[in-house]
């Protein structure tokens, strides 16, 4: 969830490095750091606690010039935000950048105090450096000390060194925490997400699990877990680099809600015909795998996870095949059983996940017939360490509470269950008729986000609200779920989500006039259940906010606000009835004047447990 960025060029690199700094900010972060090797003065190091603007004022104060480099966002985990927690961390004339945890960091301090080192830090990154620093004396090689020192850590770790005796060099280590090279001319680059290289290259090569790299401006050199050279292949990323800027819109979550018509598009296209879904957009093991499978298991987090929760209905209520969903921190430290031909679904918008991807290597030492990544990053390690792979094409997401991450993630979650149907209950005729409502879908989309100036009046009824509770019955609930985590990631507003047939059972308790509760209404089956359950909220007073299908016959009356909302096809819904509560949530963190795309203490991309 921190950020890397690191050069080593023939041209000052500062700004170049705080430009990487800027574009990584999405992830999630409390302080920032830079450390730049000078021929004239050596290594020099500025940071700074906050944002990464306060660390550009610490540079403009007092630059750093240089041409090679290493700078940092993090995201505390060992020790208080602060200057002397913040990355880079030096020992001698290294330095040096961390993303990750370091588990026996505890034994390590403890060993190299015992040697005279000194520690100025909290932190378990402090250790990897004194550790290399220990290695150079004895062989005053970089990249050889660094071998030896990755073979003492347990557990993860992103790598990022420099060393003025050598300031022609950048040495980079991987172990569950991802690392990208980027390729210039006569220069070259390093950082967690080639996002944050856009601005100096369109040429990456990605470093594979226990890689390390010695990074050149001519030139690098990839070693393998065995310490065997390899070559990685080299990527010509096309996408646009706009997908950086919020253009029109004041924020990059309001964009990013507003360009889902557009990806979910981009997310079908190639994999719908006129009647059929194409399996072989999900690879060309696809057919002989999927034949099989007799049962699903799908693990995820966070948003992820309620898209996996809304899976489950479609997978067997469309295609008639058992699946269970669980959120991956709980799934990969308990016991449990494998059923025969099960298919391990993983979903996760970065591909890099902590235990999400733990969960699918954990899996791969079990009996599984298969395993699948849903996934937004074509290069990430759940891609590539998984069967098959279904990518969402939703474009770099940069606002921290995801929105159209989620929405392709349920693109791809539909055409996973048409694929697995085919072989067991979906037919034909129900098949074409998915096809036919996911053709509509970006124009349906497209007529719901007219309902913004409807939403934003509704979102006033929030302002001065602390508390909020979601309902929802059948698939409609994970949606309900989203809609409360979206509310409590942005606005700080305590949200809980429950379906709607459990609100006697305890959550009754808490309405009030005070207590504002929102519910989904299509016009399905569940639809005169959940009315019941409404009216049991007004008679207690509650303040209702319900957006229903516009055949629904809901009427608005004191008390009970009503938002129509298109009339759409049951397996689509889902989507369609998300969008009004990511609006919600936007309009109503708006009021509430908190940071809409970086809401405190979370991160893009969560990379440690």
């Amino acid at each position: 969830m921190c950020g890397i960025v690191g050069a080593v060029a023939q041209r000052e690199v500062s700004a170049i490095l705080l430009e990487g700094l800027r574009r990584l900010e999405y992830r999630g972060y409390d302080s920032a750091g830079m450390s730049v090797i000078s021929p004239q003065s050596g290594l020099a190091s500025r940071k700074a606690v906050g944002k990464v603007s306060a660390l550009a004022s610490a540079l403009e104060a007092s630059p750093l010039p240089g041409t090679t480099g290493i700078a940092h966002t993090r995201w505390a985990t060992h020790g208080q935000p602060s200057e002397r927690n913040a990355h880079p961390h030096l020992s001698g004339d290294i330095a040096l950048v961390h993303n990750g945890i370091i588990e026996n960091h505890a034994a390590l301090r403890e060993r190299l105090e015992g040697l005279g080192y000194r520690f100025a830090s909290e932190t378990d990154t402090e250790t990897i450096v004194h550790l290399i620093h220990h290695y150079y004396q004895q062989q005053r090689d970089l990249l050889g000390a660094v071998k030896h020192a990755v073979t003492d850590l347990e557990g993860a770790y992103g790598l990022a060194v420099i060393n003025a005796e050598q300031p022609d060099r950048l040495v980079c280590a991987r172990k569950g925490s991802p690392l990208v090279i980027g390729i210039g001319i006569g220069e070259n680059f390093i950082a967690s997400d080639h996002l944050a290289l856009r601005q100096v290259t369109d040429r990456f090569a990605y470093l594979e699990e226990g890689d390390i790299a010695e990074v050149a401006p001519g030139h690098f050199r990839v070693w393998n877990a065995d310490d065997e050279p390899v070559v990685r292949d080299v990527n010509q990323i096309d996408t646009a680099a706009e997908s950086a800027d919020k253009g029109q819109y004041r924020h990059f979550m309001l964009k990013e809600i507003y360009e889902q018509p557009s990806v979910i598009r981009r997310s079908l296209a190639g994999r719908l015909g006129s009647r059929k879904v194409l399996t072989e957009a999900l690879g060309a093991k696809a057919g002989e795998i999927l034949k099989n499978i007799e049962n699903v298991q799908i693990v995820a987090c966070g948003t992820s996870y309620h898209a996996g929760m809304v899976a489950k209905y479609w997978i067997e209520g469309f295609a008639g095949v058992p699946c269970r969903v669980e959120v991956a921190s709980e799934f990969r430290y308990r016991k449990f059983k494998v059923q025969q031909n099960t298919l391990l679904v993983t979903i996760s918008q970065s591909g890099e996940t902590a235990d999400t991807l733990a969960a699918l290597r954990l899996a791969q030492t079990l009996d599984y017939a298969a395993t699948l990544a849903i996934c937004n990053v074509n290069q990430s390690s759940l891609v590539r360490e998984s069967d098959l792979f279904l990518m969402t094409e939703a474009g770099p997401e940069i606002g921290v509470a995801s929105t159209k991450a989620f929405t392709t993630q349920l693109v791809a979650l539909i055409l996973l269950t048409v694929a697995i149907g085919r072989y067991h209950d979906l037919d034909e005729a129900e098949e074409e008729a998915i096809v036919k409502s996911l053709h509509a879908l970006p124009d349906l989309i497209t007529e719901t986000l007219s309902l913004d100036d409807d939403i934003k009046k509704m979102s006033n009824a929030f302002a001065e609200k602390h508390h909020a509770l979601f309902l929802g019955r059948g698939v409609q609930w994970p949606v309900a779920m989203e809609g409360a985590l979206k509310l409590k990631e942005i606005s700080y507003i305590h949200a809980e989500s429950y379906p709607a047939g459990e609100l006697k059972h305890g959550p009754l308790a808490l309405v009030d006039s005070d207590m504002p509760v929102i519910a989904v209404a299509p016009n399905d089956e569940l639809l005169e259940k959940l009315k019941s359950n409404l009216q049991e909220v007004q008679a207690r007073g509650g303040q209702l906010f319900v957006f229903a299908d516009k055949a629904a016959g809901f009427e608005e009356s004191p008390g009970l606000d009503i938002i129509a909302v298109p009339h759409v096809d049951e397996i689509i819904a889902p989507l369609i009835y998300t969008i009004p509560l990511q609006l919600l949530s936007y309009h109503v963190a708006i009021l509430k004047g908190t940071d809409v795309d970086q809401p405190r203490n979370l991160a893009k991309s969560v990379t440690v447990e």
